[in-house]
């Protein structure tokens, strides 16, 4: 298995997936408040009271906009449903294929996709996951008619401090949409292994305002423009507070990335150009002589892989990477998400007591 990506900084996510119990049981309380307005009467008297013309109301070019986008890109937003857990998608293309993430597919296979314009929910299959990346590909069995598919963004041209809207099944409540802005961009997210998380280190993800939720993972995160700039994965857990959802601090897959992995995943049923940067190691965090993590064992090496061809062994204990400090395999994930294969970086490592440097051409995951 290679040790892949993740940042020089490090920020821990949370899956935005809702369990399928939580879903089901979710109960929404709400207060009708109306009123009522004296129209008259009908006395006979001539009112001669000279009535305001009605305000005329003015334009709101943002509102209109927002209602455009929703217009636009709601039909596309999915409900996925799987055995246990429940998660958001987006219609890829018109011959049924689904984005969405490996982690709100699981280890199921078949699904039930209920649409923005149908209540009846739709079955779909797996085509494939690809949980380095946190992403997947589902394809319903029968392409209703007027299926649309979304549009996506080239997200290498997203601007911190536009405005988005997410869109999605946050708490079970499907078609949901809530905006903020992207708060900032080249994120490097990892996500935990725990409650269903792939462990993925994802790179240049897109951080957001927007309010994103359990049932979001998977669904859209969309510019003005109606487009699809990312997927949203994560939220930000903060520490202090039991490792509970930070506000308003999410992240989103960029689209650029989804539409490199959902490529691949239609058209051959695989990832085989990942673009992203690996070590080609097997390893295991170590502790030093205070019981703290002090660097990463390598316990095997991927054969013709990029370790094996600098003359990286089983035993060595690398220690730095790139001029960055290596205490963990998670650290060791992050400096490695910021790289790309083919880069040539030196290793700091020891063995047998004596440490060394090496120069090593990184391969691809």
């Amino acid at each position: 298995m290679d040790i892949t990506p993740r940042t020089h900084r490090r920020t821990r996510g949370h899956r935005l997936l809702l369990p399928l119990a939580a879903s089901m049981a979710c109960v929404v309380s709400v207060a009708l408040i109306g009123g009522c307005s004296d129209a008259g009467s009908s006395s006979g008297k001539t009112d001669t009271t000279t009535r305001a013309a009605p305000p005329v109301k003015a334009s709101n070019s943002l509102q209109d906009d927002y209602e455009k986008v929703i217009k636009d890109v709601l039909p596309s937003v999915v409900q996925i449903q799987g055995s246990k857990d429940l998660g958001s998608g987006v219609v890829y293309d018109g011959q049924g294929h689904i984005v969405t993430n490996a982690h709100v597919v699981g280890s199921d296979r078949t699904f039930k996709v209920t649409t923005a314009n149908n209540e009846t929910a739709l079955t779909a299959k797996l085509v494939f996951a690809y949980p380095e990346q946190d992403l997947a590909v589902v394809k319903l069995d029968s392409v209703p008619s007027g299926l649309k598919a979304a549009s996506f963004a080239d997200s290498s041209q997203v601007q911190v401090g536009q405005i988005v809207l997410a869109m999605g099944s946050p708490l079970g409540l499907s078609s949901s949409v809530t905006q903020g802005i992207v708060s900032a961009v080249g994120r490097t997210v990892s996500e935990g292994n725990g409650g269903g998380g792939t462990g993925a280190t994802i790179a240049n993800m897109i951080q957001t305002s927007a309010a994103i939720n359990p049932g979001n993972s998977g669904g859209a995160l969309v510019n003005l423009d109606s487009k699809v700039i990312g997927i949203p994965t994560l939220a930000a857990t903060d520490p202090q507070l039991s490792n509970s959802a930070a506000p308003g601090i999410g992240f989103a897959i960029p689209a650029n990335m989804v539409k490199t992995v959902a490529d691949q995943i239609i058209k051959q049923g695989t990832v085989t150009d990942s673009g992203r940067a690996a070590l080609g190691i097997t390893g295991r965090t170590v502790v030093g002589p205070n019981y703290q993590p002090a660097g990463v064992a390598i316990v095997a090496v991927t054969n013709g892989g990029a370790a094996q061809k600098a003359g990286l062994r089983a035993g060595d204990i690398i220690t730095k990477l790139g001029g960055q400090q290596i205490t963990t395999i998670t650290s060791l994930s992050e400096v490695l998400a910021s790289a790309k294969p083919g880069d040539k970086v030196q290793v700091t490592y020891e063995r047998d007591g004596n440490q060394s440097t090496v120069d090593v051409t990184l391969g691809e995951m």
